[in-house]
């Protein structure tokens, strides 16, 4: 029997609407198996590319009042490496969404391909990292070439195309619309916001790169923004991500037009439990709404 939670998306099947974040406990199929054991309703892997990749530096992480910004350079193991993580997370039962990045649409199909053989649901293209030089916001605020990319990768691959995009541009809306017309099964927004922090005591930047993406509460406005917008914008399921810990954000972004949440920085601020609490707090609203199906809220703050 369906779930009261369970929702579809680019013809995925999510035992509810929260899936774990890229760039938190996604690089090893261990940490993915226990986000889904608690709870998540579906797994986005760290971003991989071709090679292996040390990242940045420390320090690489700042810890707000009201989120983290960080600046960890795309760290990670490699596709070649990835295929024993993706085993074991398999294992949770739940759907993993490879997350890819490239400079190139041939490389992003090369890694499509990849994720593919080894059981990914979707891939979601990582077109949105403010902080790592060649890639992710540096190629995601061009339409023509995010056109190339989704077009090449969805030629090439039978699941799902996400395309994840960025905040830190004044061209959403066509860099959305050159998603859905390359034939792109979904958007994922937003990534991180382009910020810095600096040490008085230092007189310096407290990351070694300098500046790094804002995430947790303190980019949820913005996140709430560009679903919006995104919704009136184009034909595509949206996923909706930033400042998602509870119930009620989940809420605001379907109410904006979100068909299901990514949760990230929550993790580290409230643990493993987030998923559980933000589930119970949507089956409570739901009962006491009298909504029977989750789709029936989505977009519903479009004034007509």
């Amino acid at each position: 029997m369906m779930s009261k939670l369970e929702v579809s998306f680019a013809g995925m099947r999510l035992r509810n609407p929260t899936l774990l974040a890229s760039g938190v406990m996604g690089e090893t199929g261990d940490s993915l198996l226990k986000v889904a054991s608690a709870g998540a309703g579906g797994l986005v892997t760290k971003s991989i590319g071709l090679e292996a990749r040390k990242g940045y530096p420390n320090p690489t992480l700042v810890e707000l009042a009201d989120g983290y910004i960080n600046a960890m350079g795309l760290p990670g193991p490699g596709i070649d490496a990835f295929a024993e993580e993706m085993e074991t997370a398999k294992r949770g039962g739940v759907p993993i969404i490879g997350s890819l990045f490239a400079a190139t649409p041939g490389d992003f199909t090369a890694l499509a391909g990849r994720m593919e053989e080894y059981g990914a649901a979707a891939v979601e293209l990582n077109l949105s990292c403010p902080h790592a030089k060649g890639y992710g916001m540096e190629v995601g605020v061009d339409p023509d070439a995010v056109k190339s990319i989704v077009s090449e990768v969805k030629g090439s691959v039978g699941i799902p195309v996400l395309a994840k995009l960025t905040p830190n541009t004044h061209r959403l809306v066509e860099v959305a619309r050159a998603v859905e017309s390359a034939g792109g099964d979904g958007i994922v927004a937003i990534n991180t916001v382009k910020a810095m922090a600096i040490s008085v005591e230092a007189k310096r930047p407290v990351l070694y790169n300098r500046t790094g993406g804002l995430s947790g509460p303190a980019v949820k406005g913005v996140g709430l923004r560009c679903v919006y917008e995104l919704y009136e914008a184009v034909d595509l399921p949206l996923m909706g991500v930033g400042g998602v810990e509870s119930a009620r954000d989940a809420l605001e972004y379907m109410m904006a037009g979100a068909a299901a949440v990514q949760v990230g920085s929550a993790v580290g601020r409230k643990g493993l439990g987030v998923f559980g609490a933000i589930c119970d707090g949507l089956s409570e609203y739901m009962a006491e709404a009298g909504v029977k199906d989750l789709g029936e809220i989505v977009g519903v703050a479009h004034v007509q």
